[in-house]
């Protein structure tokens, strides 16, 4: 788990699975999520494993995450916006009808 090493000026809520979490101006969904108890971003379509923001510049694709009920979002080339939310995914992406 990572952590600041200084108090951000600005701070904006985000929502992780439904739960509200600090994050600062400028900063991308991947490092928001790095800073959490469980810093994982997907589970993997066959076995489930748990992904987590790799490379932090769009090449992996292992950051890919629900935001603002988009699915497959690279968190690692997103920047945070109040009252964004971020649903972690679970296998595949799916159709919405």
């Amino acid at each position: 788990m990572f952590r600041k090493l200084h108090d951000p000026e600005v701070v904006l809520t985000v929502f992780i699975d439904g739960i509200a979490v600090p994050a600062e101006t400028g900063e991308s969904v991947a490092a928001v999520l790095m800073r959490q108890e469980d810093c994982w971003s997907r589970l993997t379509p066959v076995k489930n494993s748990k992904r987590a923001p790799y490379c932090m510049m769009g090449v992996c694709f292992d950051c890919l995450a629900e935001v603002d009920n988009v699915a497959s979002v690279q968190t690692c080339l997103t920047t945070v916006r109040e009252g964004m939310c971020i649903t972690r995914q679970r296998g595949k992406r799916g159709l919405k009808p």
